[in-house]
């Protein structure tokens, strides 16, 4: 026997649902959509960023700041002409600040989400470790410590998880 035709009232409902798991689906498209954009914003937004952030590693002030830095032979010569250079409050010492500032910055926008950890690793990686290093005894001699520069330390000591150690 066959089952009898629809009646208008459930081809109506039968169209409604039809069109609204088409709604549906559309705003799930939509949405998923919406979400890639978002991420892809983001990406973008931390590209150009990191590559303002970097372009100033190699500007007139931080690389005057590197020359300087290159002049001691040896980390505790850094440290003891650093500390000589507060002492006399001299020109020197707040260009080496420079250098400290900037990775303290650095560590403070990987802090906040604004600089992505993978990208701080590919691109200094091994380097930062061992910039921390280099200043270590200046950090220790300086008033305040290595406690003036928080986040640079916990960034140091995030990327020691997954660098190896130079040999």
């Amino acid at each position: 026997m066959a089952a009898p035709d629809p009646n208008w009232a459930e081809q109506v409902t039968a169209i409604a649902t039809a069109v609204g798991a088409i709604g549906l689906l559309g705003a799930i498209v939509a949405a998923v959509f919406a979400g890639q954009q978002v991420v892809e914003a983001r990406q973008s937004r931390q590209a150009v960023l990191a590559a303002e952030f970097f372009r100033r590693w190699d500007e007139a002030d931080l690389v005057e700041t590197r020359r300087l830095v290159g002049q001691f032979h040896s980390k505790e010569e850094l440290a003891a002409a650093f500390s000589r250079f507060i002492a006399e409050n001299s020109v020197e010492a707040f260009v080496l600040y420079r250098e400290l500032d900037y990775f303290e910055q650095l560590a403070a926008l990987e802090h906040e989400g604004a600089f992505d950890f993978n990208l701080i690793q590919l691109m200094l990686g091994r380097t930062l470790i061992d910039r921390w290093e280099m200043w270590q005894p200046s950090l220790a001699a300086m008033p305040g410590g290595a406690a003036s520069y928080p986040l640079f330390g916990a960034l140091v000591d995030k990327m020691r998880v997954y660098v190896a150690p130079s040999g």
